[in-house]
């Protein structure tokens, strides 16, 4: 960056800027991604929207995917909804791989995040049929495993079990190679497939193995640790204990990086949690949290759940989606 404004070398400026974004992604720095990225696409004239720059992506769409990224992570979906739009928008006309594809992936963590798991699905089942034509060792385990929780969470169990087992021997010959990128991701979503498949064994190992691959990526480690939360708090492995340190794990993690749809998500399990252990005060607290934050950032899937678990006499406790 030093060497590129010293040069005045927009071109340069362009390129390490978009990487930096990906740098600053996997930090758990997203509001410096916001900073940095929307800086970037002011730099980027309307002629050069196409250009790759020596990049598999046009920094144009790369740098969208980035955004969209951190404001789902910040909880600022209307606005990453936007980015989404302009991001297709300018893949489509490409009629590359490899553009197309990340311009879907990022729009379907979108609504995943929001708990919209058709149309995430859709999303994902539109880049995952032209998985042959690209680098699959990278973007096809996050593609698979992402689908498997979609296709779990709308009821198609035979077809999410599938990907589960595909999901599996691509993560496994990911790990041979000595690929990181999305991977902790890639375990976490499969775990939870497995979680809501009933499958607890399969999902406490994945999800162990999405703790063990986010040691330098704090952001998908919250969303490790919150998994854990869950999984300690399934009703036929109840453990309170371990439940609450690792929602309040994730927890302080999720708070230093302003994840605020983690933060809702953790009240939200250390809710269930504590009203099954009796400890209806910190139960009914952090159940108001989490139903106010998931109100605030229009989260409908997720604040029906909330609601419903202040209802007077609704006892039944599970794992948070």
């Amino acid at each position: 960056m030093e060497i590129a404004t010293r040069a005045a070398d927009s071109r340069l400026r362009i390129v390490t800027t978009s990487c930096l974004e990906q740098a600053y992604y996997y930090r758990g720095d997203y509001e410096h991604v916001l900073e940095i990225a929307t800086d970037n696409l002011a730099t980027i004239p309307t002629e050069w929207a196409h250009e790759y720059f020596g990049l598999a992506v046009p920094p144009s769409v790369f740098t969208r995917g980035w955004l969209i990224m951190s404001l789902i992570e910040l909880g600022r979906f209307s606005e990453a909804a936007k980015y989404e739009a302009e991001s297709i928008r300018l893949a489509e006309p490409t009629e590359h791989a490899h553009t197309i594809v990340w311009a879907h992936l990022t729009a379907s963590m979108l609504h995943l995040f929001k708990g919209e798991w058709a149309k995430a699905h859709l999303l994902i089942e539109q880049w995952i049929s032209i998985r042959r034509s690209l680098d699959v060792a990278v973007l096809l385990p996050w593609a698979v495993t992402s689908s498997a929780w979609a296709l779990a969470q709308i009821g198609e169990a035979s077809e999410a079990l599938s990907r589960v087992r595909e999901a599996e021997q691509l993560l496994e010959r990911q790990t041979t190679m000595g690929i990181v990128g999305h991977r902790s991701w890639s375990y976490y979503a499969v775990s939870r497939a497995c979680l809501l498949l009933g499958r607890v064994d399969e999902a406490r190992q994945l999800g162990s193995r999405s703790v063990e691959s986010s040691q330098r990526q704090p952001g998908f480690r919250a969303h490790a640790l919150h998994l854990l939360g869950d999984l300690a708090a399934y009703p036929d492995q109840f453990d309170a204990e371990s439940g609450v340190a690792h929602y309040q794990q994730a927890l302080a993690l999720a708070q230093s990086h302003g994840m605020r749809p983690l933060v809702a998500h953790c009240h939200l399990g250390l809710g269930k949690l504590y009203r099954r252990a009796g400890q209806l005060k910190h139960a009914r607290e952090n159940l108001a949290t989490a139903t106010t934050m998931y109100r605030e950032m229009a989260m409908g899937f997720f604040l029906e759940q909330g609601e419903a678990d202040v209802r007077p006499g609704q006892e039944s406790i599970g794992p948070s989606p």
